[in-house]
Protein backbone atom coordinates (compact mmCIF):
# COMPACT_ATOMS: atom_id res chain seq x y z
CA UNK A 1 0.00 0.00 0.00
CA UNK A 2 1.39 3.62 -0.95
CA UNK A 3 1.57 6.11 2.10
CA UNK A 4 0.99 3.47 4.68
CA UNK A 5 0.97 4.42 7.83
CA UNK A 6 0.02 2.86 11.31
CA UNK A 7 1.21 1.07 14.51
CA UNK A 8 3.04 -2.21 14.38
CA UNK A 9 1.69 -4.47 17.41
CA UNK A 10 3.10 -7.48 19.41
CA UNK A 11 1.12 -10.19 19.09
CA UNK A 12 -0.41 -10.35 21.98
CA UNK A 13 -3.93 -11.48 23.94
CA UNK A 14 -5.66 -7.93 23.49
CA UNK A 15 -4.13 -7.25 19.88
CA UNK A 16 -7.78 -8.62 18.15
CA UNK A 17 -9.26 -5.90 20.48
CA UNK A 18 -7.20 -3.17 19.47
CA UNK A 19 -7.34 -3.46 15.43
CA UNK A 20 -11.34 -3.38 16.65
CA UNK A 21 -10.77 -0.25 17.86
CA UNK A 22 -8.72 1.23 15.09
CA UNK A 23 -11.58 0.12 12.66
CA UNK A 24 -14.12 1.69 14.64
CA UNK A 25 -12.31 5.18 14.79
CA UNK A 26 -11.30 5.16 11.19
CA UNK A 27 -15.09 4.56 9.46
CA UNK A 28 -15.11 4.45 5.59
CA UNK A 29 -11.00 3.74 5.42
CA UNK A 30 -9.70 0.98 3.89
CA UNK A 31 -7.59 -0.56 6.50
CA UNK A 32 -4.77 -3.42 6.00
CA UNK A 33 -3.96 -5.78 9.11
CA UNK A 34 -1.16 -8.14 7.72
CA UNK A 35 -0.33 -10.94 10.46
CA UNK A 36 3.46 -11.61 10.37
CA UNK A 37 3.18 -14.12 13.22
CA UNK A 38 5.02 -12.33 16.45
CA UNK A 39 3.33 -8.59 15.09
CA UNK A 40 0.69 -7.38 13.11
CA UNK A 41 0.85 -4.44 10.89
CA UNK A 42 -2.51 -2.63 10.78
CA UNK A 43 -2.21 0.20 8.21
CA UNK A 44 -4.08 2.76 5.72
CA UNK A 45 -3.42 5.44 3.62
CA UNK A 46 -2.29 8.58 4.57
CA UNK A 47 -4.00 8.76 8.04
CA UNK A 48 -5.17 6.75 11.16
CA UNK A 49 -6.29 7.27 14.50
CA UNK A 50 -7.62 5.55 17.82
CA UNK A 51 -9.25 6.69 20.51
CA UNK A 52 -8.79 5.87 24.52
CA UNK A 53 -13.17 5.85 24.15
CA UNK A 54 -12.81 3.16 21.51
CA UNK A 55 -10.48 1.10 23.11
CA UNK A 56 -12.02 1.68 26.46
CA UNK A 57 -15.06 0.29 25.10
CA UNK A 58 -13.71 -2.80 23.75
CA UNK A 59 -10.88 -3.76 26.20
CA UNK A 60 -12.48 -2.42 29.10
CA UNK A 61 -12.47 1.45 30.96
CA UNK A 62 -9.02 0.62 32.75
CA UNK A 63 -7.26 0.75 29.61
CA UNK A 64 -4.35 3.55 29.16
CA UNK A 65 -2.75 4.55 26.04
CA UNK A 66 0.45 4.21 27.59
CA UNK A 67 -0.49 0.33 27.46
CA UNK A 68 -1.22 0.53 23.54
CA UNK A 69 2.52 2.48 23.11
CA UNK A 70 3.72 -0.32 25.08
CA UNK A 71 2.48 -2.69 22.53
CA UNK A 72 3.74 -1.12 19.62
CA UNK A 73 7.22 -2.35 18.49
CA UNK A 74 7.00 0.03 15.43
CA UNK A 75 4.94 2.44 13.29
CA UNK A 76 5.10 3.72 9.70
CA UNK A 77 4.20 7.60 9.61
CA UNK A 78 4.64 10.60 11.55
CA UNK A 79 2.90 9.35 15.15
CA UNK A 80 1.56 11.65 17.59
CA UNK A 81 -0.01 10.50 20.86
CA UNK A 82 -2.05 11.43 23.97
CA UNK A 83 -3.66 10.45 26.78
CA UNK A 84 -6.78 10.62 24.66
CA UNK A 85 -6.00 9.79 21.06
CA UNK A 86 -3.41 8.03 18.82
CA UNK A 87 -2.44 9.56 15.48
CA UNK A 88 -0.78 8.84 12.07
CA UNK A 89 -0.15 10.93 9.22
CA UNK A 90 1.82 11.68 6.69
CA UNK A 91 3.98 14.83 6.57
CA UNK A 92 3.35 17.57 8.89
CA UNK A 93 1.89 17.66 12.28
CA UNK A 94 -1.94 17.82 12.21
CA UNK A 95 -1.51 20.78 14.64
CA UNK A 96 0.30 22.34 11.73
CA UNK A 97 -2.51 21.36 9.28
CA UNK A 98 -4.93 23.26 11.52
CA UNK A 99 -2.61 26.27 11.45
CA UNK A 100 -2.32 26.27 7.60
Amino acid sequence: MDDAVGPVLRMCEEVELVIQSIVEDNPGKEIQVIDSGAYVRVQARGFLRVTIAALQRNLGGSFEMRQLGAMMSASAGRIETSSDEFTWTLGASSAARSRA
